[in-house]
Order: C-alpha cells, then structure tokens, then sequence
C-alpha cells in the first residue's frame, strides 16, 4: 500500500497528470469503459494536500469532457443512425447475457430519445451523472441531427458542472481525511456513488409516476 501511494503522490505531483486526465476525459466521451469520474475525483482527494492545482484539474477535466463528448457526437452525426439501428435485438435465441445487454442498450438509446424530445438539450447536464447516459445521449443527439450550436452552449454547461462536481467531492474527501488519502479516495468515491444513487432513484420515481399516469388515461379508452 505504501509503494501504491508513492506512485500516486508521484503521478499526481507531476504536470503531465493534468494531461492524463484530459486525455482520459475525453476517450470516456465515446468509449464509457474508460473511468474518467474515478480518475477525477482521485486528482481531487490529493489536490487537497496542494498538488495537483484545484483549479486546472477541473478546467482539463471539463475541456477533456467537451472534446469527448463532441466525438460522440460527430459519431453519431456520421453513421449514428445505422450504429443505433444495429444495437442487439432481444429475441428468443439469444443468450440471457447478450438479451440484457440488449434490453440496457435499447433502454438507454430510448431514454435518451425521450429526454431530447422533452427537455432538448437540458438533458445532456442530466445525462453527465447517468451511467452510460452522458454516451446514448451524444451517439443520439447527433445521430438526429440535434443543431450543433445548441449542443455545444449545453454540452459546455454540462461539462463544467461535472469537472467542478468530480473534483470537488474529492477535494472533500481530500480535506476529511489530509493525512489518509486512500481514507480520502474511499469518502470521495462514497459520495459519487451516493449521488448517483439518488440521481437514478429520482429518475426511476418519475418515469414510475408517468407510466401509472398513462395506465390510468389509457384504462377508460380500453374499457370503451
């Protein structure tokens, strides 16, 4: 444990951190296997003790995301369509693993469809703290051709709220525990996940409401 805390006193001390998370940042826009929010949050646990600077891990963190997400979006823009029509069908000859696989893929195209419909771009904020959101959301946006201006002015709101928010839940984490980084690291992740936890239980809360509010609608059509 000691030598793992050396080499991250080491990594985070050394300026080309700032360019790892950027370039971290950004594969995470378009490949979500990459844990951008992890490394993030990591930079801010020791940025408590001076190094790296608050401030710049923040600022490469959302330009990392801005960049990321604007590939997801040329993605989508150029071939998305085909991309999403091609996602896994769930049908009775496929293995239960690939069949949930399916159902989450579609699930999350499908959200993202409903959300632009309804709130447009406000949604690309939401879908920032969504896991596997922030990528449906961009793949789809540019697969319909959501205007490139509109999505940049949210795409920059949603990116600068979340390096500002990975950051400082580290940074906080960072400042409980000074002397025990790891302590720190374990309180900062423990926060993220909380809040992420609360974030899907509200979104399930009201997409639950809605469906009862149509079953009630669609229950005298039917009785009729």
């Amino acid at each position: 444990m000691d030598s793992v805390l050396d080499l991250l006193h080491q990594t985070m001390s050394s300026p080309w951190v700032y360019l790892a998370l950027f370039a971290i940042a950004v594969v995470d826009g378009f490949f979500p296997v990459v844990p951008s929010e992890t490394a993030v949050i990591t930079a801010g646990v020791f940025a408590a003790t001076g190094q790296p600077d608050l401030p710049l891990v923040v600022g490469v963190a959302a330009l990392g995301a801005l960049v990321g997400d604007h590939v997801s979006y040329a993605i989508g823009r150029h071939g998305g369509g085909r991309l999403l029509a091609r996602l896994p069908a769930v049908d009775g000859n496929a293995t239960p693993g690939r069949a949930v696989r399916g159902r989450r893929r579609r699930a999350a195209v499908e959200w993202a469809r409903r959300g632009i419909a309804a709130r447009g771009g406000l949604i690309l904020t939401v879908a920032r703290y969504v896991p596997g959101g922030r990528t449906a959301v961009t793949l789809t946006m540019g697969a319909t051709r959501f205007p490139r201006r509109r999505f940049l002015a949210f795409d920059a709101l949603a990116a600068a709220s979340w390096g500002g928010y990975s950051a400082l839940v580290g940074y906080l984490g960072g400042l409980a525990f000074e002397r025990d980084p790891v302590r720190g690291l374990l309180l900062g992740l423990g926060l993220a996940l909380i809040l992420t936890v609360i974030v899907e239980a509200v979104r399930w809360a009201r997409g639950r409401r809605r469906r009862v509010a149509c079953a009630r609608v669609s229950r005298p059509a039917d009785a009729r």
